[in-house]
This record gives C-alpha cells, sequence and structure tokens, in this order.
C-alpha cells in the first residue's frame, strides 16, 4: 500500500497543464494537498515561508517559465539550507526533447529525476515506489 503524502507542489506557468497534473495526482489519492506556483520564484517562496508546514514531498518543476526558470530555481534552491530544502523529491517535468536538457539536469545534485510532460498515475507510483516505500 502507498503511503499518504503530506503535499505535492507543481511548478508550472502553463493552467492547463496544471489543471490536468492536479487531477492526476487528485486520482492517486496519494495526498490531501497540491499546492500550484506559476514559477521558480513563487516556488522558493512558498518553501521559504512555510517552516511551519510540512515541506512537500515531490516537487514537480517545469524548465520554461517566466521571472525565475526551473534552472535559475534550482540553482537558488541548492543554495537553501537543508532545513528548508527537507527531504524533498525533486523531479523535473518538461517538454523539453532537448538532449542538453538532460545532460544539465544531471549537473544538479537535488533532482531525483527528469521526465517528460504529461504527469500520469504510472509516473506518480513509479516515483513513490522509488523513493516513499521501504526496501524489504
Amino acid at each position: 500500500m502507498a503511503p499518504k503524502l503530506n503535499s505535492i507542489l507543481l511548478v508550472d506557468d502553463d493552467p492547463a497543464t496544471n489543471f490536468v497534473h492536479r487531477f492526476v495526482i487528485k486520482k492517486t489519492k496519494l495526498t490531501e494537498k497540491v499546492t500550484v506556483v506559476e514559477n521558480g520564484k513563487e516556488a522558493l517562496d512558498y518553501l521559504q515561508s512555510n517552516d511551519n508546514e510540512p515541506k512537500p514531498n515531490i516537487i514537480f518543476l517545469d524548465i520554461n517559465m517566466p521571472i525565475m526558470n526551473g534552472w535559475q530555481f534550482l540553482e537558488e534552491y541548492e543554495r537553501l539550507n537543508a532545513n528548508t530544502q527537507g527531504d524533498i523529491v525533486l523531479i523535473m517535468l518538461t517538454t523539453s526533447l532537448n538532449p542538453d536538457d538532460l545532460s544539465k539536469a544531471n549537473t544538479f545534485t537535488t533532482i531525483n529525476g527528469y521526465r517528460n510532460k504529461p504527469l500520469t498515475t504510472k509516473m506518480i507510483e513509479e516515483i513513490v515506489e522509488e523513493y516513499f516505500v521501504p526496501t524489504k
């Protein structure tokens, strides 16, 4: 049985994508709380201002966004203290087919995975199985 998660944070500037991804996450019944922010700056602000709330267990991060893109977010995220980072599983979720983006993602130690949109229930189940289900 899959564990319940505190919350999931979606970082993407596309309302239609966020609608679909929120629906897919709700369908898994892994968490009641799905927070959506539209750029990396909003994500950093969210993570830094909610120290008293449980941190999200998973962040799904887009690359191309206004104000602060996914790469800029990662550069700032890696500078955060360990307490603010928490034990968050960070998945780059993108439509990019550019192999340079995958190579660049591999240079960030805080990225746990790189997946192509759209988010699916199978994808979420695989992530939960890999990072949240204890091995026997």
